[in-house]
């Protein structure tokens, strides 16, 4: 199929999904598409099973197979849904809650990364699951992140105080940059100690290669979304046409995204960054109310048009898993595995401010409960080199992501009215 055959299959499959969801189901957008798009792909499973001679999986696979989650969401969506984001985040709540969200996006992360691995290296062990400690480690990193787009798109629907608010989605915006960085990391040195020279790097990467790595990274991403969103912003201000500022905001991510990529420093720190600047200094001082309007409505729109796609992907990524006995039951354990680390990766941080910072009684359970992963670690997931334990990896992030989108995310209200 040709690149607009895919869109158009892509585009109808979202729209008919999305209004079987609005008219019956009523679930909160992301959990309705990917609970109808998941049925969908067990129906045609079973309907295969049920007459062999149709051959429905094996081609619908071939279909399903030749789409690239990994390039559709990392080098495709994912800049435009992190900018919607942080397009509307409040900077004023980030600013306050700073400490909070600098250490579960960073301090927090990390924990989990290694919990994670140490973790699922004592379950693959035990089920008789060979992976290596550096494979684990990569695991932990590409699973902890808590999605911004599944995060997001259920904080919409939750009417949560703004200052929860403020740490959730600001925890979801800056942890996903700072994931990537820390999964390209491990896989260039996992890559190493294969014998490849994997992400540009030659020989052995020491200490010093990967802190040099992730400064480069998340300092260059940062200060590449400063630049491009400050110019940006200047442009914008010397003009009142929403047309035309709504095109500047749609070159500024793809502009910004593509030139992380070949600068090698991190496009999702670089469109969050810009998008911080626009949605608040830009809504503030160089948009009239007219334009604010226009783009708002515009970025909106798109956000859900995406979100719809991607979790639809999501859901028919099923019909090309190879799940087995072992590995399924090792996605089992992990859900649990992964909820664990999360807990603990958010007391952690949570504790060490409680001195300089007052926490309501039951935002560590929020906090936990609410780090709903996402499309991002299905597509970390399968950008994996070709390494023994990808399939493994694979089906342990597949069945955390499938619990916490659905089970997670079809709960966390009932969560927040306890808690709050």
């Amino acid at each position: 199929m040709s690149l607009f055959d895919v869109i158009a299959v892509l585009l109808t499959l979202a729209a008919i999904f999305g209004y079987l969801n609005s008219r019956f189901l009523k679930l909160e957008s992301s959990v309705g598409l990917l609970v109808i798009s998941l049925v969908s792909s067990l129906g045609v499973m079973l309907l295969s099973a049920l007459a062999p001679d149709l051959e429905l999986v094996t081609i619908i696979r071939g279909y399903v197979g030749n789409l690239d989650l990994n390039e559709a969401l990392m080098h495709g969506m994912l800049g435009f849904l992190l900018f919607a984001g942080a397009l509307h985040a409040d900077l004023d709540y980030f600013v306050q809650k700073r400490w909070t969200i600098s250490l579960l996006a960073t301090v927090g992360l990390l924990i989990s990364t290694v919990l994670v691995a140490v973790m699922s290296k004592l379950v693959f062990g035990l089920l008789g699951l060979q992976a290596s400690w550096l494979a684990c480690l990569v695991f932990g990193a590409l699973i902890s992140p808590t999605d911004p787009i599944a995060v997001m798109g259920t904080l919409k629907t939750l009417h949560a105080p703004p200052s929860l608010e403020a740490k959730i989605a600001g925890e979801s915006l800056f942890n996903d940059g700072v994931a990537v960085v820390v999964f390209t990391g491990l896989v260039a040195l996992l890559q190493t100690r294969i014998g490849q020279a994997g992400a540009g790097h030659g020989g052995s990467m020491g200490p010093a290669d990967l802190a040099w790595f992730f400064l480069r990274e998340a300092g260059g991403g940062a200060l590449l979304g400063l630049a491009a969103g400050w110019l940006a912003y200047r442009m914008m201000l010397t003009i009142d046409d929403y047309k035309v500022e709504v095109l500047v905001t749609l070159a500024l991510v793809m502009g910004s995204y593509s030139l992380a990529w070949a600068l090698h420093i991190s496009g999702p720190i670089a469109v969050v960054t810009a998008g911080l600047l626009i949605g608040n200094r830009g809504r503030a001082f160089a948009m009239s109310d007219e334009v604010a309007d226009y783009l708002e409505k515009f970025w909106e729109l798109l956000d859900e048009m995406l979100n719809a796609v991607l979790f639809l992907l999501i859901g028919v990524e099923v019909l090309v898993m190879a799940f087995h006995r072992a590995s399924a039951l090792a996605g089992l354990i992990s859900i649990f595995v992964v909820l664990l680390a999360r807990l603990i990766s958010v007391s952690i941080p949570i504790t060490l401010l409680r001195w300089r910072t007052e926490f309501s009684q039951g935002v560590v359970r929020i906090l936990t409960w609410a780090g709903l992963r996402g499309g991002i670690s299905v597509a970390l997931a399968l950008s994996l080199p070709p390494i023994a334990e990808k399939p493994l990896l694979l089906t342990c992030t597949y069945m955390v992501v499938l619990f916490s989108i659905l089970v997670q995310g079809m709960t966390i209200k009932k969560v927040l009215r306890r808690y709050i």
